[in-house]
This record gives structure tokens, sequence and C-alpha cells, in this order.
């Protein structure tokens, strides 16, 4: 987990200082017809960040994981992240997820490594384990970090 935190920091800091090289206007441009701007997949990136912060708080204090969802395209209409200035934004996405790779980094090793038979990361994970299949919470902090990557790779236009 050590070396995946030093590696989520750095990406977190180096996509922030590329994020504050895009001019306004390129972060209000669709990807495509239909498709989010980079303003919106960073807003979403924030939800997710929002949600998955109370997840990883919760879960050293229960034996599930068991989350609610949300309904992400709603999220990202209702708080119009297009009309936000883009540098809060890239500011407030940096700086919540540095505080989520402290959380990472804080929990407890048992509450991280427990295996866990109920969950609904089979719903709700970004790389979904099976229904019946034993889960981690160190599992779901993993698969958010590969989430916030593969987005990543598209305000870049790598995807």
């Amino acid at each position: 987990m050590e070396e995946a935190l030093e590696d989520f920091r750095r990406t977190i800091e180096e996509s922030a200082a590329r994020m504050l090289g895009m001019t306004e206007e390129e972060s209000r441009a669709p990807r495509a017809e239909g498709k989010w701007s980079s303003k919106e997949i960073l807003g979403h990136l924030i939800d997710s960040a929002s949600n998955n912060h109370q997840r990883f708080v919760r879960a050293q204090f229960t034996d599930t994981l068991v989350f609610p969802g949300y309904e992400q395209e709603g999220w990202v209409r209702a708080q119009r992240y297009d009309e936000e200035p883009w540098p809060l934004l890239v500011q407030l996405w940096r700086t919540f997820n540095l505080h989520l790779a402290h959380v990472m980094e804080h929990a407890p090793e048992g509450a991280r490594r427990a295996s866990r038979a109920q969950h609904n990361l089979n719903e709700i994970g970004w790389v979904k384990i099976g229904e019946g299949e034993p889960a981690t919470l160190e599992y779901h902090m993993l698969d958010y970090i590969g989430h916030m990557k593969n987005h990543l790779r598209q305000i870049f236009s790598e995807e």
C-alpha cells in the first residue's frame, strides 16, 4: 500500500500542475459530442472523492463494505461544474485527494485488509468484484485510485 500511496500522491501533484496549464476554454470544451468536458470529468472526480471519503472512514467501523451509490450524471448536472472557475476545481480536487491519501495511509491495517463477505463492490466498484467473492477496504481504495487515473487520462486526452 505504501508504494501505491506514493504513486497516488505523485499522480495528484503532477496532474494538478498539468491541469493548471489548461485554459478555461480548454477545460470547458466537451471531449466529443454528448461527452463531458474536462471540467465535468474533474467535477465527477470530486464527487467520487466525496463519496469515497465517507466509504473509507465508515468501513473502519463496520464488518461490511456496503455503501450507497449515487447518480453520477445527475450530480454533475446539479452542481454545474462547467460554471466553476477551472483553477478552483483543480485546487479542490487536489486537496481533497491529498486528504484521501492521508485517510488511506492512516486506516488501520486490520481494517484495510479484513476480508468482508458482505459488500456491494459488484455494483459500485470501478473494477467490480463478484457478488459472492470476499472484498477488502484496501481493494476498494486501490480501485478508487484506478478509477481516478482512468478519468485523468480522459482529461489529458490519452484515452
